[in-house]
């Protein structure tokens, strides 16, 4: 989809950090952001972003929330609290950011519920699987030995990774894909429920997961935001939430004529959760 002048574009919901920040008007503050890097190929692929600063979670308002967007990118940052699938959090650990864990697990949740397009980029991926019961390593220079995924300094490294035939990754990209960006020391380890890997660096670590019960959602270990020129992962994270928005545009006509609302996919076992009940 190339956003056209006058024409009805899809809402994209991009969650960001709360941290605090030096500014030349406000001096220090605690404040809601998110690089630009993230939103550029969201308005590229003709989403309009909305930013989603972590905040306390109500479940009306989140389902309201997630209703009115089209779309859902859950975004990299600090590492996920381990004791949300029970462990004790490693020296090498950021400390947790727990309110943002809080609200980007119920609003991935939701987004399932209603089958509203979902990406995860980095921790968005491991969140994602972390949601739906799965575990990390959290720390991969102790499982494979070495610190190449995370070259530190704000740096990426490069990995070419395989990617699973069949897969929503395999028909964008095929079987394999040369340089994608990383800067990760955690990695998925145990597959949360419904999800699946599809890619994978010579090492074997895990490097993308999808839900294929889902219209989409995709995660991915690495970073393509920071890739020039990227656009298929992003187009079509797009296009899926146009295809979103146009089913709740859009009325059915049922065969007596009478109009109703296409309502978001109902998935087996999901349904309304809290984030402990997912596992």
């Amino acid at each position: 989809m190339n956003p056209t002048e006058g024409a009805a574009r899809p809402l994209i919901g991009l969650t960001t950090y709360l941290e605090a920040a030096g500014t030349d008007g406000c001096g220090r503050v605690e404040a809601a952001f998110l690089p630009q890097k993230y939103m550029e190929p969201i308005i590229a692929a003709g989403g309009v972003p909305l930013l989603l600063p972590p905040q306390p979670v109500t479940a009306p308002a989140v389902e309201r929330l997630v209703s009115t967007i089209d779309g859902l990118l859950i975004p990299g940052g600090w590492d996920v609290d381990p004791s949300l699938y029970g462990q004790e959090r490693h020296a090498e650990t950021d400390q947790p950011r727990t309110g943002r864990d809080a609200w980007e697990q119920a609003l991935i949740l939701e987004a399932i519920r209603q089958d509203v397009p979902l990406f995860g980029i980095c921790r968005g991926e491991q969140l994602l699987n972390v949601t739906l019961g799965g575990t990390l390593h959290q720390h991969l220079p102790d499982v494979i030995g070495s610190a190449h995924y995370q070259a530190g300094g704000h740096r990426f490294n490069t990995i070419p990774v395989e990617i699973r035939p069949g897969s929503t990754l395999g028909g964008l990209l095929g079987p394999a894909a040369d340089d994608v960006p990383v800067s990760h020391h955690q990695a998925v380890d145990k597959l949360g429920h419904g999800l699946m890997a599809t890619a994978w660096s010579p090492e074997q670590v895990v490097e993308a997961i999808e839900h294929p019960g889902l219209t989409f959602c995709v995660g991915v270990q690495w970073h393509p935001e920071q890739i020039a020129g990227e656009e298929v992962l992003f187009q079509a994270f797009v296009d899926a939430a146009a295809g979103k928005m146009l089913s709740r545009l859009l009325p059915a006509l049922d065969l007596s004529g009478a109009q109703t609302t296409t309502p978001g996919r109902q998935l087996s076992g999901v349904g309304h959760l809290n984030p402990s009940e997912a596992s």
